[in-house]
């Protein structure tokens, strides 16, 4: 059963909440660039996102465009969800 945007997107959203709840994801742009998610936390959510949505997120794809908000995110899993 394929995940509509919505539910993908929603998915993502409980995942980042469930890491720090005081990031604004829906508004936030520059989570990496403005250091709100440690090296820990940015772990946890690339492993998050790997179970979540059967994904592997390789090195490569570790970089600050990919994880600045929320919509890169959800961009970087489609791209990876058709490799």
């Amino acid at each position: 059963m394929m995940m509509k945007r919505r539910e993908k997107m929603d998915t993502l959203m409980k995942i980042l909440n469930e890491i720090d709840d005081s990031i604004n994801w829906e508004k936030e742009k520059a989570v990496i660039d403005d250091r709100l998610l440690d090296s820990f936390g940015v772990i946890t959510l690339v492993s998050e996102l790997e179970d979540a949505f059967g994904i592997e997120i390789e090195a490569s794809e570790m970089a600050a465009e990919n994880f600045n908000s929320a919509e890169a995110m959800y961009q970087m899993i489609l791209r990876l969800k058709e490799k």
